[in-house]
């Protein structure tokens, strides 16, 4: 007799069949890389379907983030691995504190490199790992699964719900589905992007779907942030030798001053982008550009506007 969950497995989206790729294992490369293609094509208009409700997500973020709230990202294998890498990518890409935007994994660091099985069947520790990080009702908990189900992610949305968090659920289950599974969040993002190639293999188009959410969630929260002038990231890090030559690019471009030039603002600037900008656009001293900063929560271009009012 099937049980329950077998039952409830089966009947997930990604776990039809695709009759687009039904011969691919007799079909040659190019044919097999054009079905993947074909298919990868379909994830991004899934996605823009939920913009009205990713936008929901992004703006309750912006409002936690500016009272010091923070934005854990929960998942298990694909789904951990990729809210690990956006979360990664914050502090040097907007100069972020790593506190601000964490990813967590069900298995824990040994899960990021090598598959740990079962490790997210334990509703209860998805409880305990929000428990853990002492979230409070100024956070924001994202649960990442294709699938929606995933028992640890399911345990931490209830935990972060309980302690008044704003919860987000990413899944490429559809709405409808999720609804039915009595899985509850704050917002739910949920694009719909069929059966995979690879039968049941979300690590494919699910989990590039799930990538563009995530991708869309940071970074319309840091340009609300102030966190880029026009579209250039302006709170880079110069963290390594790349940083330090972006940082003197993008003075350059921005401004119109030469290699060198950029160079000594951005030592007189101690290396912070923004205030460098804003001495040279303003014609500011460097504690005039911080203050104008300050006072402008961070905006490069109100800071520099300033100066035309005052």
């Amino acid at each position: 007799m099937m049980t329950p969950l077998f039952q409830e497995i089966k009947s997930l989206p990604t776990e039809q069949k695709n009759s687009k790729s039904s011969n691919i294992d007799s079909a040659d490369t190019i044919t097999i890389l054009e079905c993947i293609n074909d298919e990868d094509a379909l994830v991004a208009q899934a996605v823009r379907h939920e913009l009205p409700f990713i936008a929901q997500a992004v703006d309750a973020m912006v409002e936690r983030f500016k009272s010091g709230g923070r934005l854990f990202y929960v998942g298990a294998g694909t789904s951990g691995r990729l809210g690990i890498v956006d979360a990664s990518e914050c502090p040097p890409t907007f100069g972020t504190h790593p506190d601000m935007v964490q990813g967590i994994i069900a298995g824990g660091t040994p899960a990021i490199f090598k598959a740990q099985e079962g490790a997210e069947d334990n509703v209860e520790n998805g409880k305990h790992i929000i428990a853990e990080h002492h979230v409070s009702g100024l956070d924001i908990v994202c649960g990442i699964a294709a699938s929606g189900r995933t028992p640890y992610v399911r345990g931490a949305l209830q935990e972060a719900k309980k302690r008044g968090a704003f919860t987000i659920l990413v899944t490429t289950n559809s709405r409808n589905n999720i609804l039915a599974l009595g899985i509850e969040a704050d917002v739910l993002i949920c694009p719909e992007v069929g059966p995979e190639v690879v039968t049941g293999s979300t690590r494919m188009k699910s989990g590039t779907a799930q990538k563009m959410v995530l991708n869309m969630l940071t970074t319309a929260s840091m340009i609300r942030l102030g966190k880029t002038f026009g579209n250039v990231m302006v709170d880079v890090q110069m963290t390594n030798q790349k940083l330090q030559e972006r940082a003197k690019g993008i003075l350059m471009d921005c401004t119109g001053v030469d290699y060198k030039t950029a160079g000594e603002y951005l030592a007189q600037a101690d290396n912070h982008v923004k205030t460098a900008l804003v001495m040279i656009i303003a014609g500011v001293s460097k504690q005039e550009a911080q203050e104008r900063l300050a006072e402008n929560q961070g905006f490069v271009r109100k800071a520099i506007a300033q100066s035309a009012l005052s």
